[in-house]
């Protein structure tokens, strides 16, 4: 999908306290799942580590979950709607980390 000019990325990665349990992956990938039903979310993935080996890919992480959205202001939006507030209640139980990468258009990008 193509980002728009005012087009923000908002990418978090997820690290379980359970490390080796495959049921928290499952209920932490369910939970995005409904988290996707966002209404300012214009796209979305749920990714797990690829696997690949090079010296710079972190592959530590559980699970990813990039969106994008048209502006900031959707994704300020989100932030406050009550199914993120929801998923944060549901499921902040099962991570020990999050890391957040939000990005924006650089000005010359489109």
């Amino acid at each position: 999908m193509i980002i728009e000019q005012n087009g923000f990325i908002h990418h978090v990665f997820f690290w379980l306290k359970n490390e080796d349990s495959k049921e928290d992956e499952n209920l932490l990938i369910d939970g995005l799942k409904k988290l996707a039903a966002t209404p300012t979310i214009k796209d979305f993935h749920i990714g797990i580590p690829a696997g690949t080996d090079r010296d710079v890919v972190d592959n530590s992480y559980a699970v990813s979950w990039m969106t994008l959205f048209n502006s900031k202001e959707d994704h300020d939006t989100y932030q406050a709607h009550p199914i993120h507030l929801k998923f944060v209640e549901d499921c902040s139980h099962l991570w020990q980390k999050v890391v957040v990468f939000d990005t924006v258009n650089t000005k010359d990008s489109l």
